[in-house]
Protein backbone atom coordinates (compact mmCIF):
# COMPACT_ATOMS: atom_id res chain seq x y z
CA UNK A 1 0.00 0.00 0.00
CA UNK A 2 1.57 3.34 -1.07
CA UNK A 3 2.37 5.78 2.43
CA UNK A 4 1.97 9.48 1.57
CA UNK A 5 -1.03 12.20 2.61
CA UNK A 6 -4.98 11.29 0.31
CA UNK A 7 -6.56 14.36 -0.06
CA UNK A 8 -10.24 14.61 0.09
CA UNK A 9 -12.70 17.35 -1.57
CA UNK A 10 -16.08 17.32 -0.42
CA UNK A 11 -18.30 18.56 -2.61
CA UNK A 12 -21.43 17.87 -1.17
CA UNK A 13 -24.25 15.44 -1.00
CA UNK A 14 -27.76 15.47 -2.98
CA UNK A 15 -30.69 13.66 -1.62
CA UNK A 16 -30.28 13.95 2.13
CA UNK A 17 -33.15 12.56 3.91
CA UNK A 18 -35.08 15.08 6.58
CA UNK A 19 -34.21 13.36 9.99
CA UNK A 20 -36.30 16.56 12.16
CA UNK A 21 -40.01 16.90 12.07
CA UNK A 22 -40.24 20.79 12.39
CA UNK A 23 -37.01 22.48 10.82
CA UNK A 24 -34.95 21.91 8.20
CA UNK A 25 -31.70 19.29 8.65
CA UNK A 26 -28.59 20.74 9.72
CA UNK A 27 -26.11 18.28 7.87
CA UNK A 28 -22.13 17.50 8.19
CA UNK A 29 -20.12 14.85 7.35
CA UNK A 30 -17.54 12.98 9.38
CA UNK A 31 -14.70 11.21 7.44
CA UNK A 32 -12.75 8.45 9.03
CA UNK A 33 -9.22 6.82 7.52
CA UNK A 34 -8.19 4.06 10.70
CA UNK A 35 -7.69 6.40 13.88
CA UNK A 36 -8.54 9.67 12.13
CA UNK A 37 -11.36 11.77 12.06
CA UNK A 38 -12.03 14.93 10.72
CA UNK A 39 -15.38 16.70 10.17
CA UNK A 40 -16.98 18.97 7.68
CA UNK A 41 -18.40 22.34 8.87
CA UNK A 42 -22.43 22.09 9.17
CA UNK A 43 -24.64 23.46 7.02
CA UNK A 44 -27.08 25.41 8.57
CA UNK A 45 -31.15 24.66 8.24
CA UNK A 46 -31.28 22.69 4.94
CA UNK A 47 -35.07 22.97 4.24
CA UNK A 48 -37.29 20.80 2.84
CA UNK A 49 -37.07 21.20 -0.67
CA UNK A 50 -33.11 21.44 -0.68
CA UNK A 51 -31.71 18.78 1.03
CA UNK A 52 -28.44 19.02 0.25
CA UNK A 53 -24.91 19.73 1.79
CA UNK A 54 -23.54 22.29 -0.06
CA UNK A 55 -19.83 23.60 -0.08
CA UNK A 56 -16.69 22.54 -0.51
CA UNK A 57 -14.01 21.46 2.26
CA UNK A 58 -10.38 20.07 1.89
CA UNK A 59 -9.21 17.20 3.95
CA UNK A 60 -5.78 15.34 4.57
CA UNK A 61 -5.23 11.96 5.97
CA UNK A 62 -1.97 10.47 6.27
CA UNK A 63 -1.60 6.79 4.86
CA UNK A 64 0.67 4.46 5.45
CA UNK A 65 -1.09 1.26 7.18
CA UNK A 66 -2.87 -1.69 5.79
CA UNK A 67 -6.24 0.00 6.16
CA UNK A 68 -7.64 0.61 2.42
CA UNK A 69 -11.09 2.25 2.71
CA UNK A 70 -12.21 6.27 3.93
CA UNK A 71 -15.38 5.86 5.73
CA UNK A 72 -18.11 9.10 5.19
CA UNK A 73 -20.63 9.08 7.65
CA UNK A 74 -23.11 11.92 7.18
CA UNK A 75 -25.13 13.58 10.18
CA UNK A 76 -27.56 16.05 11.49
CA UNK A 77 -26.48 18.60 13.99
CA UNK A 78 -29.06 19.01 16.51
CA UNK A 79 -28.91 21.29 19.54
CA UNK A 80 -30.50 19.36 22.19
CA UNK A 81 -30.49 16.02 21.91
CA UNK A 82 -27.77 13.53 20.29
CA UNK A 83 -26.63 13.93 16.23
CA UNK A 84 -29.02 12.44 13.96
CA UNK A 85 -27.38 9.63 11.52
CA UNK A 86 -28.47 10.30 8.27
CA UNK A 87 -26.19 7.51 6.01
CA UNK A 88 -22.73 6.19 5.16
CA UNK A 89 -20.94 5.55 2.58
CA UNK A 90 -17.41 3.41 2.37
CA UNK A 91 -14.65 4.51 0.33
CA UNK A 92 -12.39 1.83 -1.55
CA UNK A 93 -8.59 3.20 -1.80
CA UNK A 94 -7.50 0.28 -4.19
CA UNK A 95 -9.00 1.59 -6.77
CA UNK A 96 -7.62 5.54 -6.29
CA UNK A 97 -4.06 3.86 -5.54
CA UNK A 98 -3.67 1.98 -9.31
CA UNK A 99 -6.02 4.63 -11.04
CA UNK A 100 -4.87 7.49 -9.51
CA UNK A 101 -8.26 9.01 -9.13
CA UNK A 102 -12.33 7.91 -8.35
CA UNK A 103 -14.83 9.60 -10.42
CA UNK A 104 -17.16 11.61 -7.62
CA UNK A 105 -20.40 9.22 -9.81
CA UNK A 106 -18.44 5.95 -7.70
CA UNK A 107 -19.38 7.12 -4.11
CA UNK A 108 -23.00 6.47 -3.36
CA UNK A 109 -24.30 6.78 0.35
CA UNK A 110 -26.78 4.52 2.12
Amino acid sequence: MPKGTLEVLLVGCKGLEDADFLDGIDPYVVLTYRTQEQKSSVSSSVQLQDLNLNGTETFVFTIGDDVSELTLKIMDKDAFTNDDYLGEATVPLEPLFIEGSLSSNSIQCC
